[in-house]
């Protein structure tokens, strides 16, 4: 007998988890690190299928724990081959920084303007013939303008300001003047007008920031908390947080600016660029030239010598989606 894709995640949840599927979901709605799990696996399972229906591609998924010690050069998430060629390439699958616009404190006006500026080389609609900086202030005059009203005054988080009304300058100074105006303010209250100018520039501007964090035990060979840049070929990131749906980029480790601390490393955030909504709330993606939204784009940019071993992949054999639910419902059943 066949199941329906709601029976069949009761079943699931049941047999897994010994609960129905009314506790499943709120465990998981109170749990952001168990959101953030699933993300990653549907991530995944998205970028296997693009690779495979979009890109032509054989896909194997690498063996997380691995017996013995990991290939130094095979830290990614999947082992790809490319259509009519017989070596295979290592693909890593990452998100972006969930919280850059909050980390950056860019529901600040001047903190926005400044971080636009910086990274003005990702804005398409600049042109070169004209200050950037008018640009940038035109740009949101028309498309942020509370700003520049009832949001014009900067807001800093609840801990910020405890800490700076412990020692105050002598001399009175404009952010001096915005923290004695927050003073009478608890944390919740903080947090919401924060949240409310957060909502509001995201409205109209929201940043695309990697977040490469990994360990650095004996067997990773790594000298800091961040990938080497010989551990994949090539990064594939999913945009989702920041855009309509799952879309993903793609960029080789090489091409990507090298850490300060050791060259052979990543740095753990990279600003690819932003997503600016126009009035009727279509998304325009802009990125840096290091970033691709076509795969092959950055497939050309591989050196045969950076191919992988036959012989040294490890493949995880695990099914990723069932090809034949009617069959696996009815073996369920059973």
């Amino acid at each position: 007998m066949s199941m329906n894709i709601l029976d069949r995640l009761t079943r699931f949840v049941r047999d897994v988890f010994k609960t129905n599927l009314e506790i499943f979901l709120e465990a998981l709605r109170l749990s952001p690190n168990a959101q953030g799990y699933v993300s990653g696996s549907i991530t995944e399972l998205l970028l296997k299928q693009t690779m495979e229906n979009e890109y032509g591609c054989e896909v194997q998924r690498i063996r997380e724990k691995w017996e013995g010690r990991k290939h130094p050069n095979h830290h990614g998430d999947f082992y790809i081959r490319l259509p009519e060629s017989p070596a295979w390439y290592v693909l890593e699958s990452k998100g972006v920084k969930s919280n850059s616009e909050k980390w950056h404190k860019l529901y600040n006006r001047d903190k926005l303007r400044q971080f636009l500026v910086n990274h003005a080389d990702k804005i398409h609609f600049l042109t070169k013939n004209n200050s950037l900086e008018t640009q940038i202030d035109t740009w949101m005059q028309q498309n942020l303008p509370r700003l520049y009203q009832d949001l014009a005054a900067d807001v800093y988080d609840y801990e910020e300001v405890q800490k700076y009304l412990k020692k105050p300058p002598k001399r009175e100074t404009e952010k001096s003047r915005a923290i004695q105006a927050l003073a009478a303010f608890d944390r919740d209250t903080l947090n919401a007008m924060i949240e409310e100018r957060l909502r509001y520039v995201r409205s109209k501007v929201q940043v695309l920031e990697t977040h490469f964090v990994s360990g650095t035990s004996g067997a990773s060979e790594r000298t800091q908390a961040t990938p080497r840049k010989d551990e994949f070929n090539a990064i594939s990131i999913d945009i989702f947080l920041r855009y309509p749906e799952h879309k993903f980029l793609f960029a080789n480790p090489k091409h990507l600016e090298s850490s300060g601390e050791d060259a052979q490393h990543l740095q753990q955030n990279y600003i690819m660029g932003f997503i600016f909504y126009m009035p009727e709330g279509s998304p325009i993606l802009n990125i840096s030239e290091e970033w691709y939204e076509n795969f092959r784009d950055v497939a050309d940019t591989f050196s045969p010598d950076d191919a992988v071993n036959d012989d040294d992949m490890q493949i995880d054999k695990r099914r990723f989606i069932a090809t034949n639910t009617t069959e696996e419902a009815s073996n369920d059943a059973l």
